[in-house]
């Protein structure tokens, strides 16, 4: 399984002295590209496809609180992923320095071409990466539909 350690800094820290809920954000997404970067889906990489991640939801689930002081590991784990790879899901769990599972997060997310604005598969090289990735016991194929779990969007947009 994926794993990156983070030593929680005085600006992660909230007004009730545990870590603030965007540093679990920021954690995850330091995280997930911690793992692009080590397999070779750089900045130059992605530039040369054209191509950008874009989160559509991260749901959040909080057990206990993290204090300053102790590290924090973060997992990365593969719960979906589209046949072309345009649209993947990821379970991020949160782990103490004992490894007790503090908190966990699922994200999803898909690939947009930057000049276009819209969205786009994977090319084979890319996709073989995060295929490669440890998949959660629920792994799924995702399809446009599962996007639309949460899309009640207002009348008004």
């Amino acid at each position: 399984m994926y794993t990156k350690q983070f030593e929680i800094r005085w600006s992660d820290v909230d007004a009730n002295r545990h870590l603030r809920n965007s540093a679990y954000i920021d954690y995850m997404s330091h995280t997930r590209m911690s793992f692009m970067l080590e397999r070779g889906m750089d900045q130059r990489h992605l530039a040369e496809y054209n191509l950008g991640p874009v989160a559509f939801y991260e749901h959040m689930y909080y057990f206990r609180e993290f204090f300053p002081g102790k590290p924090v590991t973060v997992s990365l784990q593969l719960k979906g992923l589209s046949e072309d790879g345009m649209y993947f899901e990821f379970l991020h769990n949160f782990y103490d320095e004992n490894g007790k599972n503090y908190a966990r997060c699922e994200m999803m997310g898909a690939w947009i071409d930057l000049t276009e604005r819209k969205l786009v598969g994977l090319p084979k090289k890319f996709y073989e990466i995060f295929n490669a990735l440890e998949k959660t016991d629920d792994f799924r194929i995702l399809t446009k539909e599962n996007t639309r779990k949460y899309s009640q969007r207002p009348k008004d947009l």
